[in-house]
């Protein structure tokens, strides 16, 4: 099973991870395990997440929507309450779908009286489509992670990643994942124009940035690069990662004082890590 971090919750479905955390304080999200900073999600809660966000891009209120995820688990507590919440004719009400049909939280089934309903639903056709699409967007998207750590299986997640992306278009992580593979398929340029697609899509992407950075870099392109490592650095400054692509390209760009920041800040993180020892000779040598 995949696990997410705080930080790929937050990069997937376009939250904070201060806002993250708060949903997870008042129990709308719940993670597998936590550990200081490293909190593990599954797909699950990723799904739950999105409907969060959903709901209230939708006009739904965090309030309404945790006394809604509460009542549905007092009434029905054998449905998982976040995935199967819809918006029903406006933001002032919110059923569930639960086994084909649709409920109030409290379990009541929602009737179609005197063509009502059917206005409703004609109303929200297209949001459920979309949503349906993004649905199977996440699924294939899901497909794609199990696939390609595997050298054997990156053609299969190469369509995995695809499907997700006829599905939503605009799915960031899906276009970075793909780059992902193609770059370990020594496809620089399918891997590039994955990369570029998804930084145009989320500016602030963690791993599409710090992937062109890798590809700018190995083109000798040195401020490209590190313009794309910045950026992925304002969005999660406790990469440690991030931090050894800094100092790196700060040392080609005889910029000393600062790469020596980055190596510090890179032990802070990761006193362990593989780059510790190279992190500490360079600290050492000033």
């Amino acid at each position: 099973m995949t696990a997410y971090t705080l930080g790929d919750v937050a990069r997937i479905c376009g939250v904070s991870r201060r806002r993250l955390r708060y949903w997870e304080r008042i129990a709308l999200v719940e993670p597998l395990s936590e550990n200081g900073e490293q909190t593990a999600f599954d797909f699950r809660a990723l799904v739950s997440v999105r409907t969060i966000v959903g709901l209230l891009e939708g006009g739904v209120p965090l309030q309404r929507i945790r006394s809604t995820v509460a009542e549905v688990r007092e009434h029905l507590p054998e449905v998982e309450p976040l995935p199967v919440l819809r918006i029903w004719g406006g933001p002032d009400r919110i059923v569930l779908r639960h086994q084909g049909v649709l409920m109030e939280p409290g379990g009541q089934l929602v009737l179609d009286l005197a063509g009502e309903a059917v206005g409703n639903v004609a109303a929200l056709g297209d949001r459920g489509a979309a949503e349906r699409a993004h649905q199977a967007a996440l699924g294939w998207f899901e497909r794609g992670c199990e696939l390609d750590t595997d050298r054997e299986t990156y053609a299969e997640a190469v369509e995995a990643y695809r499907k997700a992306l006829e599905a939503d278009p605009d799915f960031a992580d899906a276009h970075c994942n793909l780059g992902s593979v193609f770059f370990n398929q020594d496809r620089r340029d399918r891997a590039r124009a994955c990369f570029e697609r998804a930084v145009e899509l989320q500016p602030q992407h963690v791993e599409a940035n710090l992937n062109l950075g890798t590809l700018r870099e190995e083109e000798g392109a040195d401020e490209s690069a590190l313009h794309h490592y910045r950026a992925a650095l304002e969005s999660d400054p406790l990469h440690p990662d991030i931090h050894v692509s800094l100092a790196l390209v700060y040392e080609k760009l005889q910029l000393p004082r600062t790469a020596l920041a980055h190596w510090r800040r890179y032990l802070q993180l990761e006193p362990m890590g593989s780059w510790s020892d190279l992190a500490r000779r360079r600290l050492s040598a000033h």
